[in-house]
């Protein structure tokens, strides 16, 4: 069973990775949240990650599910244990951290966990009604280095929702965009200068 790759990345994908370790290529899901975590990785760049891996007569061909710290997997397997929620499904869901779904169980949001992908009313409830008192150390887990964004700007979260409902791009993706423009221009006051600044950054981009 593979449990912990290392490696270099070969290619990023929309829902996974791959990764190349002793001239073997692992074709790895990784949840949403990991792969904000990837966004600066290139071609070629070293990547670790533990490995679930799941392989079943019904799910014959393997699958691994990477994540970047040991207790993320331990909370996919616990949040794996709910009834109607197997690996793949579980993998789609989050969409946010696993500190971020562990608060919202211990905390019963259930507002929280039906914004994770595939989750409706009647499966948050059973997320709660299952993993409650058991996952509350998870939401212990540091907060993932990933690029940031001053949320406390009033002008950025308007461009993140129209980037994300109405342009239709990937929150993760929508985060980078927006962060990236404003690390190049930091004198960004408004939310048109900032719509600005990300089409000159994506335009530039392809360009290349």
């Amino acid at each position: 069973m593979i449990a912990y790759i290392e490696g270099r990345l070969l290619k990023k994908d929309d829902d996974r990775i791959l990764l190349l370790a002793n001239q073997v290529g692992y074709e790895i899901m990784v949840p949403a949240f990991v792969r904000e975590t990837l966004q600066a990785k290139q071609v070629g760049d070293a990547v670790a990650l533990y490995i679930y891996y799941h392989q079943t007569e019904r799910q014959p061909k393997p699958v691994l599910i990477g994540f970047n710290l040991e207790a993320e997997k331990e909370f996919f397997q616990h949040f794996i244990s709910v009834d109607a929620i197997g690996p793949i499904k579980a993998a789609k869901a989050m969409t946010v951290s696993v500190r971020d779904i562990a608060n919202a169980i211990e905390c019963e949001d259930l507002d929280c966990l039906k914004r994770l992908k595939g989750i409706g009313l009647r499966t948050a409830q059973k997320i709660i009604a299952a993993l409650k008192g058991k996952v509350g150390k998870f939401a212990l887990i540091r907060q993932a280095d990933l690029p940031s964004i001053p949320e406390t700007e009033d002008f950025v979260q308007p461009v993140l929702d129209v980037l994300i409902a109405q342009l239709g791009h990937k929150p993760s993706d929508a985060k980078r965009m927006v962060s990236q423009a404003l690390q190049r221009d930091g004198g960004i006051k408004t939310p048109e200068a900032l719509f600005e600044e990300v089409y000159r950054g994506e335009r530039n981009q392809q360009l290349k």
